[in-house]
């Protein structure tokens, strides 16, 4: 049984991004279209570019577009792409950060070791799988991505059974071969999920689209616009939290003659609230998938280059 998508931080994403007041916005994540529909539904003037890779939401795009009409505009593309194609700026530009509910549940897809499914985990099901990685990539890469995206410690032990199992096709198979050299974990969580995790972020380029988007968004957004980022680990968290550090005018530079402070007006952005919001207990009540989410958020300045 699959459940049903519900989109993560929903209240706080609208309530951070404003849309009641009108305008243009961009949905960088469209998936279910969760946040896309609650955007329009703010205010009939608004309007919303939504981008997804993923042609499996083509379906849905097309209710959209019968009900919404030029209110939406739907874009297929990854949405590191994102200055390619908004020209104007734009009042608001959102981002849900990773694998979405809809291809995790989904077996073909290979997200996921609750299911037995190929060793896919393309989200725009083109370029390399998880299977090209798993049965090509020479030992030590494997062990590398395995360390770099999954934070995984014993990643030459894994890369290194993953080698002696191969070929590997499915992800039951995968599973089986990291529990057999991995002891489960106390706190009940799975051995085999940073392995995962690792596979499906360097199969999609995950952490290099997030980084092109932000660099992106102070490109697209107008004065007043807002930045709203909503990422499930600390890999994603943490360069989303340097983004804003780095382009608020707050960052302190260390040269060999003295420490030099920014002004707030010399950022990109204003960083109204310091740390993450998180999920309450109503939201993880409602929708358990959201225990890891952050949600970050910043407001373009009038320092628009």
């Amino acid at each position: 049984m699959t459940q049903k998508h519900i989109p993560v931080l929903l209240e706080p994403v609208i309530c951070c991004l404003s849309p009641e007041q009108g305008g243009v916005f961009v949905d960088g994540t469209f998936g279910a279209g969760g946040y896309t529909r609650a955007i329009l539904d703010a205010n009939p003037a608004t309007k919303v570019i939504a981008f997804d890779r993923d042609a499996t939401v083509l379906p849905t795009v097309r209710q959209f577009q019968d009900e919404f009409k030029d209110r939406f505009v739907f874009i297929q593309d990854c949405f590191g792409e994102v200055s390619k194609y908004i020209k104007e700026p734009v009042d608001g530009f959102v981002l849900d950060i990773g694998v979405s509910s809809m291809q995790i549940d989904d077996p073909e897809r290979g997200f996921s070791f609750r299911f037995d499914g190929p060793l896919d985990m393309r989200m725009s099901g083109q370029g390399i799988s998880a299977a090209d990685i798993i049965n090509n990539w020479p030992e030590e890469k494997l062990a590398d991505i395995l360390y770099r995206y999954g934070e995984e410690k014993a990643s030459r032990k894994i890369a290194r059974a993953i080698t002696n199992a191969r070929p590997l096709y499915t992800t039951l198979q995968l599973a089986e071969v990291i529990h057999s050299v991995m002891p489960r974990p106390k706190d009940g969580s799975d051995s085999a999920m940073r392995s995962f995790q690792a596979l499906r972020i360097a199969v999609n380029d995950e952490l290099g689209e997030l980084e092109r988007a932000l660099s992106a968004s102070s490109q697209i957004l107008k004065a007043g616009g807002r930045l709203v980022v909503v990422s499930f680990h600390s890999l994603e968290d943490r360069i989303v939290k340097e983004f804003l550090k780095q382009n608020s005018g707050k960052t302190t530079h260390q040269n060999k003659y003295a420490l030099q402070k920014q002004s707030c007006e010399d950022g990109a952005f204003i960083v109204p609230d310091k740390k993450p919001i998180v999920a309450d207990d109503k939201e993880l009540k409602k929708n358990p998938r959201s225990h890891s989410s952050k949600l970050r958020w910043a407001i373009r300045t009038e320092n628009v280059s």
